[in-house]
């Protein structure tokens, strides 16, 4: 999906409103934006970072525990002529998620988009679940995403404008089982999503900062189906043959098409969407 107005690469007249955007079209699309991703390091998370970081873009992983795993993705995206950070810390933990969008601000001096991709699963039928395995994942996936986003937005208010991207899942519009408290966390992120975006423009309309030609601050989810990822990589054959049955376009999807949508909302071009929710599943929730 692109991420430039058509005829851009040619020097086409910019889209009306508009030309505030940058001219040197030769540049990578995301040059020197600063991009924070949660569960950065690893599956599609190090996917959306490596694509940012391979558009010109500053990138921050963030990650809980392998620090040899975020040590060789930093390698990896300076590899790209970027700079690049890695930052450790439990997203279900509000004092953390502070403290590394500070860490974020401080070292690169601003942040542009946070893509709130981390996320954890303990599955276990309902009656099988304890109030741990509960609060555990609510607290990583959905009140994770809050707080981020609750600390970065006021340094994004400030300067007028920021993207934020919710990573869902299919399993927020259709449940598993199993997944009840996954599930939830992850439909949690399509309330949450509608709620800040309207805060968000609402915000900014009271600093006196929304207006035309603004870039804005938008707010959007893109809900992946199910991705080659070495979360799958356990499941049985037979049980991923049956997954496909299900996908019209027959297959898993790839962490690189996840990506490059999440590339689209997080450019200056988009800027007239907000409050959505994106499904990338190959049509298996039609």
């Amino acid at each position: 999906m692109s991420t430039q107005v058509p005829g851009a690469e040619t020097g086409a007249t910019p889209v009306p409103g508009h030309e505030t955007f940058p001219a040197d079209h030769r540049r990578p699309r995301m040059h020197g934006k600063v991009v924070f991703v949660t569960g950065g390091t690893r599956g599609i998370g190090a996917a959306i970072s490596r694509s940012f970081a391979e558009q010109g873009a500053v990138v921050a992983a963030g990650y809980g525990g392998n620090r040899e795993q975020a040590e060789q993705l930093l390698h990896q995206l300076r590899d790209h002529d970027v700079d690049a950070s890695v930052h450790r810390g439990n997203v279900g933990s509000a004092e953390d998620c502070r403290r590394t969008i500070g860490e974020v601000i401080e070292s690169h001096g601003r942040l542009d988009v946070l893509v709130n991709n981390a996320g954890i699963t303990i599955d276990k039928t309902v009656l099988k679940m304890s109030d741990e395995d509960w609060y555990k994942v609510i607290a990583v996936n959905l009140s994770g995403a809050f707080f981020m986003s609750q600390a970065a937005l006021p340094h994004m208010i400030e300067r007028g404008s920021g993207r934020i991207i919710n990573i869902s899942s299919i399993i927020g519009e259709t449940g598993n089982i199993g997944q009840a408290n996954y599930a939830a966390s992850k439909s949690g992120l399509f309330g949450l999503t509608k709620t800040l975006a309207r805060e968000a423009a609402f915000q900014l309309k009271k600093a006196g900062k929304l207006d035309e030609d603004a870039l804005g601050i938008t707010v959007n989810t893109v809900a992946p189906g199910f991705i080659a990822t070495d979360m799958l990589e356990h499941v049985p054959e037979k049980v991923l043959d049956n997954i496909k049955s299900q996908i019209p376009v027959g297959r898993l999807g790839r962490p690189d098409e996840i990506a490059r949508v999440v590339h689209f909302l997080a450019s200056d071009y988009s800027s007239f969407i907000t409050g959505q929710v994106w499904n990338v599943n190959g049509g298996q929730e039609m």
